[in-house]
């Protein structure tokens, strides 16, 4: 091959060869918690102006969710580069090595051939994991396009009674035939007078967001029995709800690759002895329901959509495509493992929000007229933190007029003290001091998987610390999923993308920010 510019040697533009991330897909799902992460330290105060640092006055910095382009599942790395995926590629191990010594003339070089081959491996390894999660986006076209026209003569009915209900829809099981596959769907029945799948079929694909591959408008078939009827009770039952839809006209009937098996409700309802027994474990699946909430309304209002809706009822939980297996082989129980969170209502969905705006910089932009009190994306995420954490809280009681009724978040876990500083920066009186959704996302993904306060214990903060800092992990998390994809262990879950996501995005910047936000 001919000589390799050096003008190409971008960090995020070297890759290994094609074949070296697909032996990570093999074997069953990965043991709960395999991604490494130290515990938090108690709050100690660092608050350091500009010397290869930032200072806290700097702005946080704009969302880099979906920014960086380097690898979908239609496009790899070599043909956005006009490489071939032969294995004598540049961007592979087969690089000849004549072309590679160059490449080793000075230290600087090859730190940025290793540092961008690190960064782009995690790229595809990411978009490796959520098609395992999501299904590949070729099928799922080709399944929309099958269930287009159709309605439920196409479709046979799995269950009588509904596997999960929501504030807004039940949900049943049924079957549908692709090809030789036998697949199951979930369609969603909306109750009477809720009805949002006009809005819903225009929020594009994410992880964290229900997904319309189907719609119809037919009246229910007689052998669906719905909540009420004789032998049937709701998961969460609502007032005043009909036991049938016989005096219903047709109703548009959604249909979803996603089936859920219950609501965050239903989560945290059935929780709270495992919150009791093992506290660390479960305030850990805690922060991570209320990070993929947190990506799903960053998705929204990228769509110049705002949920106002957001409660425990209508979030969905879905089961991922294998269990969870532990260090000794056996099958995780179902209340440790970590089940995709969905929005699935958007009721209150206005358009009025431009994308990619943050609740603060809208109401800068209005002309810093902020309200007093929260705006409802913010609130309805720190309500799910006390939501999460088994005590009662109200929306009233998250206005700033009555935010000193809010309970106080007792020490249970090294995550408890950091969720009761995320709620509060949420809810405070001062719009700027209040934190966005995507500043809580970060601050999440902080508490997740560092830096820790001890990081800062005997250096001073700085840009160049956190950049070493995330050099340093990336390459850990890195060798981890190798190791964890040879042994016995199985193919990354879906912890393992919410930590490869946070890994992929971050930076220097974004971090000192999270931390100033999280330590003070």
């Amino acid at each position: 091959p001919p000589p390799l510019p050096k003008k190409q040697l971008q960090r995020a533009e070297s890759l290994p060869e094609p074949g070296a991330a697909q032996n990570c897909r093999g074997g069953s799902q990965p043991r709960a918690g395999s991604i490494p992460y130290s515990a938090p330290v108690p709050h100690q105060h660092h608050q350091q102006q500009q010397e290869g640092g930032a200072s806290s006055s700097l702005p946080w910095p704009k969302p880099i969710l979906g920014t960086k382009k380097l690898l979908t599942k239609s496009r790899s790395l070599e043909e956005a580069l006009g490489w071939s995926c032969s294995s004598s590629s540049p961007a592979g191990f087969g690089m000849a090595d004549g072309e590679l010594g160059q490449l080793l003339e000075s230290t600087a070089g090859v730190w940025e051939v290793v540092l961008g081959c690190q960064e782009a491996t995690l790229g595809r390894l990411s978009a490796r994991i959520l098609e395992e999660l999501m299904g590949q986006e070729e099928q799922q076209q080709l399944l929309e396009a099958e269930l287009a026209g159709k309605g439920w003569a196409a479709l046979s009915i799995l269950q009588p009674e509904p596997c999960c209900q929501s504030r807004d829809a039940w949900y049943f099981p049924v079957g549908f035939t692709l090809g030789q596959t036998q697949l199951v769907l979930a369609a969603k029945v909306p109750k009477p007078c809720c009805s949002s799948l006009g809005v819903q079929s225009s929020l594009g694909v994410h992880c964290s967001i229900q997904r319309r591959i189907g719609l119809f408008t037919a009246c229910l078939p007689p052998q669906l029995r719905l909540p009420g009827s004789a032998g049937q009770q709701s998961q969460t039952p609502a007032r005043d709800e009909p036991a049938h839809f016989a005096s219903q006209p047709a109703l548009q009937v959604l249909i979803s690759p996603e089936v859920p098996h219950q609501t965050l409700a239903g989560f945290v309802k059935a929780s709270q002895s495992l919150h009791r027994s093992s506290p660390g474990h479960y305030e850990r699946l805690a922060c991570l329901l209320l990070l993929q909430a947190c990506m799903g309304l960053e998705h929204l209002r990228a769509q110049q959509v705002v949920q106002g809706d957001l409660c425990p009822d209508n979030l969905l939980l879905v089961q991922c495509p294998r269990p969870l297996r532990s260090q000794q082989g056996k099958e995780v129980l179902p209340g440790l493992s970590l089940p995709r969170l969905l929005i699935s209502s958007f009721l209150k969905a206005e358009g009025k929000r431009r994308a990619g705006s943050s609740g603060r910089e809208q109401e800068r932009a209005e002309g810093c007229a902020a309200p007093p009190c929260p705006a409802a994306d913010e609130r309805n995420v720190a309500m799910l933190i006390y939501h999460l954490l088994h005590l009662e809280s109200s929306p009233e009681d998250a206005l700033g007029f009555r935010s000193r009724r809010l309970p106080d978040i007792p020490s249970l876990s090294i995550y408890s003290s950091g969720l009761r500083r995320l709620a509060t920066l949420l809810l405070h009186a001062d719009p700027c001091r209040r934190v966005s959704v995507e500043q809580a996302r970060s601050i999440l993904q902080v508490l997740l998987w560092g830096p820790r306060q001890e990081l800062f214990a005997r250096s001073k903060k700085s840009l160049r610390l956190l950049g070493s800092w995330v050099q340093v992990k990336r390459a850990l998390l890195l060798l981890r999923l190798a190791e964890d994809s040879a042994g016995a262990v199985g193919s990354p879950g879906l912890e393992e993308w919410l930590c490869c996501q946070y890994f992929k995005e971050v930076t220097e910047h974004s971090l000192y920010q999270a931390t100033q936000a999280l330590y003070g």
